[in-house]
Parts: C-alpha cells; structure tokens; sequence
C-alpha cells in the first residue's frame, strides 16, 4: 500500500478503522510478521486478558512461544479463558493472576509476586462506566484503569523489564480529546466515552516520557480500531450494532500488539501506532497540550501513585 493511501484510510477514519483497512494493509506484510518461535524461553504478562483484545494478544504470544500471565480481575471467571487457550495452543504456558489494576494496593500485591525477567507487558485492561465511578484509592476509575494501575506496575516492574518491551492498547477516541486539566472528572457532568477518550489521550502523551524514563526498555501505546469484543458490546451497544458487519475481529485488533512486542530489529521507542505504522498523535489542533499541560499530567500521576 502506498503511504498516500494509507494516510487516505487513517484520516478518513471509518475505512481506516474497520476491517477493510486491516485487509488493504496487512496485504503486504507477510515479509514484516514476526519470525515463527519469536518469544521461545520468554515471558509475557497481559492485563485484561479475559476476553476480546486481551485474549486475542494471549493467544498470540503463546503462539510465538512466549509463556503468557492473564491479568484478570476475577480468576474465577476467566477459568473458561486459560481452557479455551489451552485448547487454541496446545502445549502453550498460561498461568491466570488475579488484579485489579485499578487498585493501587493490588497492584503493588501483584507486582511483589512476579520473579524473573518479563519480556513483554500489554496493558490492555479497560473500562467504560456509565457513571462516575472511583477506584479503592478514590480515583475516576477509567483514570486508575488505563492510567494509574499501568504506570504503577511498569515502575514496579521496572527491573524485571529492562530491556522489554511495554505497549499500551489506547484508542482512536482519543483524537478527540486534550489532555485534561481535571483528571479526575471532578468539575464537569460526567460523560464515560469522554472519560474513556481522556484517559487514552493521557496514555498517548505520556509515552514519550515513560519511554525516556525506562529506556532501554521499549515503550509504545498504538490504537486497535474497531474491534468486536465484549467491551464494545457492554459499552456501545447502539454502536456496536451499526457498525458490526465493519468491526475488526480481536485477533486483528491485536496485531499491532504483537507486531510490536515480538518484531525484530525493535521498532522506535516512544511512539503512538495504528496497523504497524507510527501515527501523528493529533489532527487537530484544540487537542495538542502545552509542554506544561504534559508536565503537570506526568506528575499529577506519579504523585497519585505514590505510597
């Protein structure tokens, strides 16, 4: 594909989004795929992994040989996930951890029991609530989500990783947004897809930073586009229905995700992807943040995930 018409679906949005994009653009990347026993000996762990994009990314890593952890919320709920796994990779390690990463102090128990060095961390876990909700610790629980929870187990992490590689499953909803001046949602009637679109535009901005920070540790968030999951369906069933003969399957929502976390050489640390390809982290202008709307979101959420 020519990186003309590749701009064309990105910027139109729905053919870049859905399905059809992924078909016109995964047409010449069997040359790119990662090499078949990529993650032979390593270790991935994958936040939300019950179901949808999560499982999808398990599955997939497994199959590049990678022994996977599913991060999930409620272990007992997910038991039909590791036997559906199992049967979908035979052979293939999955070990199921319970957390809630929304939870600062689960977060920190979970950190404290994984050992040895982890190759790959997804942070894919998500939420859409109707209505302002707060985690234990008293955060807007989209923000403890995708923002809080993540950062605090890749800091925790952070000498297990040195090295691996760390990616985000944002979304393009966040083109819609600025950074927020309240994070918290606090000041404005509360609205969950804007919530959802904040918390992902954080995620965005941050990259850079986090990826300077953890360097050599790689670091990227990328965008899936329009997947089918169980997360779309609860959220935006009204949506969901329209669009569904367009949807992307999990699996290839997932690409990008494992096209970044078992790829060689490594691709560029600190950037924002959409199917396999850096993408500007603005098209308009309304949403770029000032150097000190960054700084004071950076240390807004390290400050909120201290001790």
């Amino acid at each position: 594909m020519t990186p003309g018409l590749d701009t064309l679906l990105e910027r139109a949005v729905v053919p870049g989004y859905t399905r059809l994009g992924y078909r016109l653009r995964s047409r010449s990347w069997p040359a790119d795929d990662p090499r078949p026993n990529a993650l032979v000996g390593k270790t991935a762990v994958v936040t939300g992994a019950r179901s949808g994009l999560g499982k999808a990314t398990a599955a997939r890593l497994a199959e590049l040989g990678a022994a996977v952890h599913l991060v999930v919320r409620d272990a007992g709920k997910a038991a039909r996930t590791v036997a559906d796994l199992r049967g979908e990779v035979p052979g293939a390690t999955f070990v199921l951890d319970e957390c809630d990463v929304s939870d600062l102090d689960a977060v920190r128990r979970y950190a404290a029991t994984l050992t040895g060095h982890i190759d790959v961390l997804v942070h894919n876990a998500g939420v859409m609530p109707a209505q302002r909700t707060e985690s234990p610790q008293g955060h807007e629980l989209t923000l403890a989500t995708h923002v809080l929870g993540p950062l605090l187990l890749t800091e925790l992490l952070r000498s297990n990783l040195r090295n691996g590689r760390v990616v985000f499953v944002a979304s393009g909803g966040m083109y819609t947004q600025p950074l927020p001046a309240d994070p918290e949602y606090r000041e404005a009637p509360y609205r969950g897809a804007t919530a959802y679109a904040r918390t992902k535009r954080i995620q965005v901005a941050l990259t850079p930073l986090l990826a300077a920070h953890l360097a050599p540790t790689f670091v990227a968030t990328m965008h899936p586009g329009w997947c089918e999951t169980p997360g779309l369906t609860e959220s935006l069933p009204a949506f969901t229905k329209l669009t569904r003969p367009f949807l992307r399957t999990p699996a290839q929502g997932a690409d990008t995700t494992i096209w970044l976390a078992a790829t060689t050489p490594t691709p560029p640390t600190g950037k924002f992807w959409h199917d396999r390809r850096t993408r500007p982290p603005h098209y308009r202008k309304k949403t770029q943040e000032s150097e000190e709307a960054l700084h004071n979101t950076w240390t807004y959420c390290h400050q909120a995930t201290a001790p």
